[in-house]
Formats: structure tokens, sequence, C-alpha cells
């Protein structure tokens, strides 16, 4: 049943390992009223496995042939992170955003035009990248020192091509707070001013 009152739209931006998956639950968890969880991982999980693009995703124009897909995926998840808040809901998505392809892609670009009207904080999620590699070796048994050049040389443009373009209406560093201290200072922003960030970046 629709609503005259759209709902919140949250986006995680950050790097792979950032925490913002956990974030986002607990956000779910922790958040005013109903939240819905969608980003990129559920969108490419609801791909047939030859379609997924995977590595088109990172930073570096590895597969140009993918990119054009990817831009397809980014519109149908704004169009239904637009769709879901419309009617009220609130949504948490879980996102890396970047321009770092072969070439431009507008990713933000398309995120501000197609969720514009609609209340949106945009969270800069932030964790080392001597972290990023802790928990690469505790979940995937990756160690820095035995990873390829390939590997070590894509988690250096993830940090950098991620954050580089973008402007936040917050910030928090997973690091040093769990996710639910984070989703906690979400909330606590989400009764402050609106966020502007998409608009203040030059971006709509």
């Amino acid at each position: 049943m629709g609503t005259a009152t759209p709902g919140q739209i949250v986006i995680l931006n950050g790097v792979p390992r950032s925490g913002k998956s956990s974030i986002a639950r607990a956000l779910q968890e922790r958040g005013p009223g109903v939240w819905v969880n969608l980003g990129v991982d559920a969108s490419t999980s609801a791909l047939p496995e030859r379609f997924r693009p995977g590595i088109g995703f990172r930073p570096g124009g590895e597969r140009p042939d993918l990119e054009d897909l990817v831009v397809t995926l980014y519109a149908a998840l704004w169009e239904s992170v637009a769709a879901h808040a419309t009617l009220g809901l609130n949504v948490v998505v879980d996102v890396g955003m970047h321009d770092a392809y072969a070439a431009p892609r507008g990713i933000a670009h398309e995120a501000a035009r197609r969720l514009e009207a609609l209340p949106v904080l945009v969270v800069g999620v932030r964790c080392p990248v001597d972290v990023i590699w802790e928990r690469r070796r505790t979940l995937w048994g990756q160690d820095v020192r035995d990873a390829d050049d390939q590997a070590v040389a894509a988690v250096e443009r993830w940090q950098s091509a991620v954050h580089d373009p973008m402007d936040y209406d917050l910030e928090v560093d997973t690091s040093t707070l769990s996710p639910a201290q984070c989703a906690d200072v979400i909330v606590a922003r989400l009764s402050g001013p609106p966020g502007t960030s998409l608009a203040d970046a030059g971006i709509t």
C-alpha cells in the first residue's frame, strides 16, 4: 500500500571487505521502521552465473566488455531503490561506486538523477588497507605477503577510486567502530538535516 511520505535511502559506499554488508544488516535491526537491504551483491546474485560481472565492477577497466552491463545493473538498482522508497519503505544500499572504468560511466550521476527528490543520505564506509587485508586473510586465507601483483593492485585501486570523487553526508570507520555502532551513528544522523551530498558533488 502506497504512502505520501517516501522512505529514507541510505547509500553505503566503500571498498570490498570494508564492512558495508554488516552495517546494512545492523541498520535493518536498529533503524526506525522497515528497512529493505538492496545493493550490488543482491543484484548480481539474481543473475545467472554466466552474466555476473564479477571483476567487471572493479576499478581499472579490466573488462570493458562487461561495462555496459554494469551500467544497466546500476540503473536497474537505482530504479528499484526509488520504487521501494516511493512506496514508503526505507532502503539501505550497499555499493562500491567509482568511475575508474575503461571509460567514464557516470554511476554516481545516475544515482543522483534517478533518486532525485527522494531523501538520500550517502555514507562513506572507510577502512584502512591493512585492515582490509587482514579481513581477506581471515575470510579467504589471502595474505598480502603471498598475493600476486594483480590482487594487490586491485585492492589499492579500490581504496583510491571509490572515495576520491565522492562527497559524503557522513563517514564511518569500520576499523574503530563495530557494525552496530556504525548503524547507531547513521540513525542519529538521520534525525538531523537531510542529506545533500549527491547534489553538492555537482553530479545532478
